[in-house]
C-alpha cells in the first residue's frame, strides 16, 4: 500500500470516529454506567435539616437524600447528587445541568409553569420563628420591624403576601444559615420558613426559637423536572415512591427524622 494510500485511509478512520463520537453524545446530563443502570444528576439544597443536611462523616442524609436514594434502587438507576442551594439547584434543572431537583420544593401553579412534579411525597406549611426571648405573639407586632426569609421559597411568598397588610419589611437571603443568623443578631425580629424545617431544627435544639403563630398556607412537596423533559425520570420516581409506601420503607425514613 503507498504512502498516499494509508494516508486517506487513516484519514476516513478518523472521520468514521469523530462520527461515533457524535452520536453518543448526549444533551441530557444523565449518562449510563457499564452496569446498564442510568445515572441521573440530581441537585438540591445545600442545608434544609430534616430533608438535606451533612452527616459527620460529610455524607449529605436526611428525608430527600434517602427518599431518593431508596428509589433509585428500587427503580434500577443511579443518582449523583450536586448540593448546590435551592436558588442554583433550580438554575441547573433549568438549563439542562440537572435531571431532577429534590429539595424541599413546593408545588406550586407559579412553578407548574416552569416543571413538571411527581405526586406529592411531603405536607407542609409555612410558619413564622423568633427568639426564644421575643415579645412578639402575632404578626400585627411585626409593624414597622424587619423579617428574613430565603429567596426563591413558600416562606417568602407567604411574608410577601401579608407583609403591607401588616406593615413589616423584608429582607431576602440566599441561605438558610445565614436567614437564621439574621434573627439570632437581631438585624431582623422573625423568619418565615416551612413549618417540618422550624420544627424539627427547634426541636433538636439547633435552633433557640420559638413559633408563635400557626402554621399557614398548607402545601406539599414534590420532585420536579424540567416541563415536557425527563417525564422517564418522573415515572420512575413515582413508581419507586408507591413501592416504598406499600414496602412501610417510606415510613421509616420519616420516622428516622421526625
Amino acid at each position: 500500500m503507498n504512502t498516499n494510500m494509508k494516508r486517506i485511509l487513516r484519514g476516513a478512520l478518523a472521520v468514521a470516529l469523530g462520527a461515533s463520537l457524535v452520536g453518543c453524545g448526549s444533551s441530557s446530563s444523565s449518562s449510563s454506567s457499564s452496569s446498564g443502570e442510568k445515572t441521573y444528576v440530581i441537585a438540591t439544597d445545600k442545608t434544609y435539616a430534616p430533608f438535606e443536611m451533612t452527616n459527620k462523616k460529610g455524607k449529605l442524609i436526611g428525608i430527600d437524600m434517602d427518599l431518593i436514594r431508596a428509589i433509585a434502587k428500587d427503580q434500577k438507576f443511579k443518582v449523583k447528587i450536586n448540593s448546590l442551594g435551592f436558588d442554583a439547584a433550580c438554575t441547573a434543572l433549568e438549563s439542562g445541568e440537572a435531571d431532577g431537583v429534590i429539595a424541599g420544593m413546593t408545588i406550586t401553579d407559579e412553578r407548574k409553569q416552569k416543571y413538571d412534579f411527581s405526586k406529592q411525597y411531603y405536607k407542609t406549611g409555612v410558619s413564622m420563628a423568633v427568639a426564644k426571648n421575643s415579645k412578639i405573639k402575632s404578626y400585627s407586632d411585626l409593624k414597622g420591624k424587619t423579617v428574613v426569609a430565603k429567596t426563591s421559597t413558600a416562606g417568602l411568598s407567604f411574608a410577601q403576601s401579608i407583609h403591607k397588610k401588616y406593615g413589616f419589611k423584608i429582607r431576602v437571603v440566599e441561605e438558610s444559615s445565614l436567614m437564621f443568623q439574621t434573627v439570632k443578631s437581631g438585624e431582623a425580629v422573625a423568619c418565615f420558613e416551612d413549618t417540618p424545617v422550624l420544627k424539627y431544627m427547634i426541636g433538636q435544639g439547633q435552633l433557640d426559637f420559638k413559633m408563635p403563630t400557626k402554621s399557614e398556607n398548607p402545601s406539599y412537596y414534590g420532585f420536579a423536572v424540567s416541563k415536557g423533559k425527563n417525564k422517564t425520570l418522573l415515572s420512575k420516581f413515582n413508581k419507586g415512591l408507591a413501592n416504598l409506601k406499600k414496602s412501610g420503607e417510606y415510613k421509616k425514613i420519616l420516622a428516622k427524622y421526625e
